[in-house]
């Protein structure tokens, strides 16, 4: 079954409700390293709610994970061949920081669908708007670009214009370098927070898509490098933490270390990331924007 880009792009996606806890909250941070230093109170304030029980952060990055509609694309009137995506980028804007228990409320819509011919695919963009579930506050924005690559060439009835151009990375040496290992465990931890699926535990089903070992979640190595800017640029305020942007362009194996390059430009950190044993570039064309 082929895509209909007319029908696709009208998708309704019922609005969905997710309750969370100071628990999920801390379950999300071990599942990006956070607390692999047990005496870093910096760390340690995304990982422990303290002896007040009230001193609880939340990662910015924890919106990924927030009313997430599911990996619909599997679903049979999408005409999606859903074995042949890749993620490509995610984004997330940030209202406010994120409160660390609650229940939101979000509302998923595709937003863009651009054919790159019958050879390359096409790029499929989704919006989900994250608002408090009982006052209706916005809290976040995530936008995530899929690369469909068995569905190209289906012509007329997509988006106008094109999909969003890479991030521009700046030149020069990188002002600010952070080295930050990822235990062999760490995608089974982050996996608890939402993405189950196999090919990130399952050793069978990673050998079977080509890789030699279950690899990290996109998201997880996302929350890696906003860790990483966090520490080096920031001194962990979250609260100028106001939204990031990255592309995909390798997998991490847990137990990699990564290495982040940051570029400061004002407001605006241009970010790279390296898994330094292999030598490999994991994320790049990133940025993180502050407040």
């Amino acid at each position: 079954m082929a895509i209909n880009p007319t029908h696709l792009l009208a998708r309704q996606f019922p609005r969905l409700d997710h309750a969370y806890s100071q628990r999920d909250t801390q379950l999300y941070a071990l599942g990006l390293g956070l607390g692999e230093d047990p005496l870093d109170p910096a760390q340690l304030r995304y990982v422990y709610e303290g002896r007040d029980g009230e001193s609880l952060r939340a990662m910015p990055t924890m919106a990924n994970v927030m009313a997430y509609p599911g990996f619909w694309a599997r679903e049979p009137d999408t005409g999606i061949t859903w074995q042949k995506i890749v993620h490509a980028e995610q984004e997330i804007r940030l209202n406010a920081p994120l409160p660390v228990s609650g229940t939101v409320t979000g509302a998923t819509r595709i937003t863009g669908l651009w054919d790159r011919g019958h050879d390359k695919g096409a790029f499929l963009q989704q919006t989900r708007e994250i608002t408090d579930a009982g006052t209706g506050r916005p809290l976040a924005t995530v936008v995530q670009l899929s690369l469909l690559r068995g569905d190209g060439g289906f012509g007329d009835g997509g988006s106008d214009g094109v999909p969003p151009a890479p991030h521009a990375m700046p030149d020069g040496e990188p002002d600010h370098v952070c080295e930050l290992s990822t235990p062999a465990q760490l995608a089974l931890i982050y996996r608890l927070s939402g993405d189950l699926n196999p090919l990130h535990a399952d050793p069978a089903v990673a050998a079977a898509a080509g890789f030699a070992r279950p690899i990290l979640h996109g998201m997880a190595l996302m929350g890696v490098a906003a860790h990483a800017v966090l520490r080096a640029v920031i001194d962990y305020d979250d609260s100028r933490f106001a939204g990031m942007r990255v592309r995909f362009t390798g997998p991490v194996w847990p137990g990699d270390t990564l290495r982040t390059q940051m570029w400061v430009r004002g407001a605006e950190v241009s970010l790279r990331v390296t898994a330094v044993e292999r030598n490999v570039v994991v994320l790049n064309h990133a940025r993180v924007d502050l407040r």
